[in-house]
C-alpha cells in the first residue's frame, strides 16, 4: 500500500497512535486467534517459557530473560519485532522516531510549527524500532540516554537549546523495543540511571529542565546472578522489571536432537567451489552426502546432557546447545572428510569420527577442577561412553553377545577407525556371525530404514563400531586407541 507523505495525508487516513506495548499486546491477540507462531525457530519452551513471554506482553510488561548461557534469550528478543507493525509513521528525519500527531523532539515541534499539515513523514520497519546493546563495562549514560554535542554548539547553537543534545541509544528506540544483553554486566551506577526510564518513561539530559516522555519497550537478558562473579543486577532494577522469564536446556533428548538438526549445518551437497552468487566451479565433483543416523544424534546429545550433571563440570556456567550443535558439525565433516579420501559417497559418521569431537567441545564447557593440557578431552572421553553405554543398553541385550565375546576370547581381534572403508566392515563381518546377526537385526528398525536404503555398507560399518564400544563401555571388550586405528579383543 502507499503510505501518507505529509501529516495532513495522515490525519485525513484516519491513523491512530498507540503505544508500543499496546501495539504488540493487539498483534500478539491476532496471532494467538490466529493459532500463528511467535518465535521461529524456538523449540521446547511451547508449555514453560512462551507462556510466560505471552503474559508479559498481554500485561504490558517489561521482561528480562534469565539463563545460563546458549538459551535461545538473545534470538527471542530479536523476534519480539514480530509483534509490531509492518510499518510506522514519524516525522522525516526524527532521531527520536517523532510520533507525527504527538512530537517529542524539539526538532520535529519546530518542523510541524513551520510546515504544519506539509510536514513530511517517513515510515520506519520493525527491524528499525530495535535496538541492542551488550553491557560491558566501557558502557556510559552518555552511550545509553545521551550527552551534549560540542560539535553542534560550536556550529553555534546555544547550550540552553535542545538542538544541543545527542541523543543516546534508549531515546533513539522511542516507540520500538530497546534490548540490554548480560545486563549483570553493567555497571551498578549505570543500572542506578535506568530506574527512570523503566518506572516514568523519561529521560533527562545533563540536567536539562526537558523530559523526554519515551514510549518503549524495555527488554533484557541475563545469567542468574547467583551463578556469576561478574556483576548483580541491582535490586531496584529488577524491582521495576515487570516479568522475569526463566528459560532452560531442551528438557528431552528429542527436542535438544530437534534444536541440533535445526541449527547445525548438515546439508553439504551443494555445488563444490560455490561462491556466494556465483555457480561454482564446474570441474569439481560434489562433497560427499553425509547421512545421520538416530543413533549417532542421540549419542551427542546424551553426552550435552550428561555434561549438564557431571561435577566435573561447573554447572553454574552451563552447558550450552552449541556444544551439541558444534559436535554436530564436527563428527559430520570428520565423516565427510573421510569419504573424500577413500571416494565413499554417501557415508555414514562412525564412534571413531567422535574422537574429532575435542576441538567443537573446548570452550562450550568449564571444568571445575584443574583445566591442564588434555583435561577437556579426558572429561569429554568419559561422557561419550556414558552416553554410548546408556544408548546402547537402550537397544541391545547384553546377552545376545555372549557368542560374540567367546569369539573374542579366542584371541581374535576386531580393527576400525576413520580411516577404514565401509567394505572392510562388511568383509570383516561375514567371517563373525554372530556380530553379523546382531547388526542385520539393527538395520531391520524402523529408524534405519531411509539410510539403510542409500548407504548399507557405511550404515554396516557405523553400527559394527557402535555395538564394539558399547561391548567395550560394558567393560566386556578391551581396546587399544592408536592414531587412526582403534583394536579391540577380549
Amino acid at each position: 500500500m502507499t503510505h501518507p507523505k505529509s501529516l495532513g495525508e495522515l490525519k485525513a487516513s484516519g491513523y491512530r497512535s498507540v503505544s508500543v506495548k499496546d501495539e504488540m499486546r493487539r498483534n500478539l491477540i491476532r496471532k494467538l486467534q490466529a493459532n500463528q507462531r511467535i518465535f521461529d525457530g524456538i523449540l521446547g519452551y511451547e508449555e514453560t517459557v512462551l507462556p510466560q513471554v505471552q503474559n508479559a506482553i498481554l500485561s504490558k510488561h517489561d521482561m528480562l530473560f534469565l539463563g545460563l548461557r546458549g538459551q535461545a534469550k538473545t534470538r527471542m528478543l530479536r523476534q519480539l519485532t514480530n509483534l509490531l507493525d509492518d510499518a510506522m509513521p514519524i516525522v522525516a528525519g526524527s532521531e527520536v522516531n517523532d510520533d507525527p500527531l504527538r512530537p517529542l523532539s524539539r526538532y520535529a515541534k519546530d518542523l510541524i510549527a513551520k510546515h504544519g499539515d506539509d510536514t513530511p513523514i517517513a515510515w520506519v520497519t520493525p527491524a528499525e524500532r530495535y535496538h541492542e546493546k551488550l553491557a560491558t563495562p566501557d558502557v556510559t549514560i552518555a552511550d545509553l540516554i545521551g550527552e551534549i554535542d560540542m560539535i553542534k554548539h560550536a556550529e553555534g547553537r546555544y547550550l540552553s537549546s535542545e538542538h544541543t543534545m545527542h541523543f543516546g541509544l534508549i531515546p533513539r528506540s522511542n516507540r520500538g523495543i530497546f534490548c540490554m544483553n548480560e545486563l549483570p554486566d553493567l555497571s551498578a551506577k549505570i543500572q542506578v540511571g535506568l530506574f527512570n526510564v523503566l518506572e516514568e518513561r523519561d529521560v533527562q539530559i545533563r540536567g536539562y529542565p526537558v523530559r523526554l516522555d519515551l514510549d518503549l519497550c524495555m527488554v533484557f537478558s541475563a545469567n542468574p546472578e547467583d551463578y556469576t562473579n561478574r556483576g548483580r543486577i541491582v535490586t531496584p532494577l529488577k524491582d521495576r522489571i515487570g516479568s522475569v522469564i526463566r528459560t532452560h536446556y531442551p528438557l528431552t533428548r528429542e527436542i535438544g536432537i530437534a534444536i541440533t538438526d535445526a541449527n547445525a549445518w548438515v546439508e553439504r551437497t551443494e555445488l563444490a567451489g560455490r561462491a556466494s552468487g556465483g555457480a561454482g566451479d564446474p570441474s569439481l565433483a560434489p562433497p560427499a552426502n553425509v547421512l545421520v543416523p538416530t543413533f549417532m544424534k542421540e549419542i551427542l546429545e546424551e553426552t550435552a546432557r550428561l555434561a549438564r550433571s557431571s561435577p566435573a563440570i561447573n554447572q553454574q556456567s552451563g552447558v550450552s546447545v552449541r556444544m551439541s550443535i558444534a559436535n554436530m558439525e564436527n563428527m559430520i565433516s570428520n565423516a565427510e572428510r573421510r569419504a573424500l579420501t577413500l571416494g565413499e559417497n554417501p557415508t555414514i559418521p562412525r564412534i571413531s569420527d567422535l574422537a574429532y569431537l575435542a576441538a567443537s567441545t573446548r570452550g562450550k564447557i568449564e571444568l571445575t577442577l584443574s583445566e591442564d593440557d588434555g583435561q577437556e578431552e579426558k572429561v569429554l572421553a568419559k561422557l561419550l561412553g556414558e552416553a554410548i553405554k546408556n544408548l546402547f543398553d537402550a537397544r541391545f541385550d547384553l546377552k545376545q553377545f555372549r557368542g560374540l565375546i567367546e569369539w573374542f576370547e579366542g584371541g581374535k581381534t576386531f580393527v576400525t577407525g576413520d580411516k577404514l572403508p565401509a567394505s572392510e566392515y562388511v568383509k570383516k563381518l561375514n567371517e563373525i556371525p554372530v556380530l553379523k546377526n546382531a547388526v542385520m537385526k539393527f538395520l531391520d528398525r524402523p529408524d534405519v530404514q531411509a539410510i539403510r536404503a542409500q548407504a548399507e555398507a557405511p550404515l554396516i560399518a557405523s553400527v559394527v563400531e557402535f555395538i564394539l564400544e558399547g561391548l567395550h563401555v560394558q567393560n566386556r571388550l578391551n581396546k587399544n586407541a592408536a592414531a587412526n586405528e582403534t583394536v579391540y579383543r577380549r
